[in-house]
């Protein structure tokens, strides 16, 4: 096992090795228009050798959740795409060369002039040029794109819904991810405009925490102030369960578990736990479910048969399950249906590109419905984009999200 764990760690070594090559070969005639060539390549390595040995020992020392963990962290994720958007750009620098040279024999008189006077260095500025796109764009989502907190706005039709809750609306956030929050003010403008929505209802889907109860703590002040008239209901994602923490005992772990409970209530949220709430309006009734988190290599501890228990099956279902790939694998073709899903769990990916009712992530490779409004079946599935972040200190594109659902009776067809 051990040999496996150092061959893995050689290999990836290795990769990273051949990357950092490759980018100050192609970097050096740059470097040398501006007669840093030495000094430049020395500060690239000591930069690319440090950065990852100062990463471990935070990591080891002072934990994977810190300021400094994540921050080291946020900056070797973007300097390697940074890399890889440089290496893309040699690469087309190259086939500009190639194809400048093609129009050259085919159609110039003069099949001797230089098209380029130095390729090396045409090839390394363009590339440079290309990199700074994403550096750019990274460094942005790390000081202020995590923070840039977005309203989606949608409206659903459905023939089904009780006539008291035409124009019904609910505000939907997902994913705090409280443990990696490390400025108040710029949340507190989050939780502002929560409330701006003035929705009928709030709902909350999963992962408050990173790993333990006390990360949210800190900000309970501040999510306390979300109110909603006819409530503020939360259910838990994978994270909220501590399963990513190195316990002393199974009993830590369980305290740890109440604890949360203890914060949900604090902050005014009503926890579902595989089960539902009868939501009435002028004499008319929908039902909201919420069950535990259900997720394709997340553990599969909701029970969505639980929580519909006592529910008419003719009634309007409102769903909160944190994970989408439930909605893809029990709820969709349910034979009691579910009229609305909110999930979350995706983040987008925290990276990717949303413009002109187009949008792609990486996210994509992972969950076929990873951001926005799903239909099938006569079913709808919202998945938030999480209104916080892990892992990568920052937001690349897929900004977080304050969803709003405004529920409409479609009417009946002549």
């Amino acid at each position: 096992m051990r040999i496996g764990v150092l061959f893995s760690l050689a290999l990836v070594l290795g990769l990273f090795f051949i990357l950092d090559w490759s980018v100050i070969h192609g970097l050096v005639p740059f470097l040398e228009l501006f007669n840093v060539g030495k000094l430049g390549q020395l500060v690239y390595w000591v930069v690319n050798i440090g950065l990852p040995v100062l990463l471990f020992f935070s990591l080891y020392f002072i934990g994977r959740n810190s300021f400094a963990t994540a921050t080291l962290g946020s900056v070797f994720i973007s300097l390697f795409f940074t890399k890889l958007f440089f290496l893309l750009g040699m690469l087309f620098g190259e086939i500009g060369i190639w194809v400048m040279e093609c129009f050259q024999f085919l159609f110039s008189e003069n099949k001797n002039m230089e098209i380029v006077g130095n390729p090396s260095l045409f090839k390394s500025t363009f590339a440079v040029s290309v990199a700074v796109i994403p550096f750019a764009a990274f460094l942005y989502g790390i000081i202020n794109g995590k923070y840039r907190y977005t309203v989606h706005r949608h409206e659903l039709f459905f023939k089904d819904l009780p006539n008291a809750f035409n124009g019904f609306t609910i505000t939907q956030i997902s994913d705090v991810h409280s443990g990696g929050f490390h400025n108040k003010k710029k949340v507190a403008k989050g939780i502002q405009l929560i409330n701006e929505q003035q929705s009928d209802l709030f709902v909350f889907t999963g992962d408050l925490v990173n790993n333990t109860a006390a990360e949210i703590e800190p900000f309970i002040d501040l999510f306390k102030k979300i109110k909603s008239p006819f409530g503020q209901f939360s259910i838990l994602g994978n994270h909220d369960y501590g399963d990513y923490v190195q316990w002393p005992s199974q009993a830590a772990k369980s305290n740890n578990m109440q604890r949360l409970f203890e914060n949900h209530k604090k902050i005014g949220f009503k926890l579902l736990l595989d089960e539902h709430v009868i939501l009435e309006k002028d004499g008319e009734k929908i039902a909201l479910l919420g069950v535990e988190n259900w997720g394709v290599g997340f553990g599969k501890r909701g029970d969505l048969n639980k929580a519909l228990s006592g529910v008419d099956e003719n009634m309007f279902k409102i769903l909160l399950s944190h994970d989408p790939s439930h909605w893809e694998h029990e709820i969709k073709n349910n034979p009691n249906k579910i009229h609305l899903t909110f999930s979350g769990h995706t983040h987008g990916m925290q990276m990717g590109i949303e413009m002109f009712g187009w949008k792609w992530s990486p996210s994509k490779f992972r969950y076929p419905r990873w951001a926005g409004l799903y239909e099938e079946n006569n079913r709808y599935l919202y998945v938030n984009r999480g209104f916080g972040f892990l892992g990568f200190a920052g937001r690349v594109g897929i900004w977080p999200e304050v969803t709003v659902v405004t529920l409409r009776k479609a009417q009946a067809s002549v």
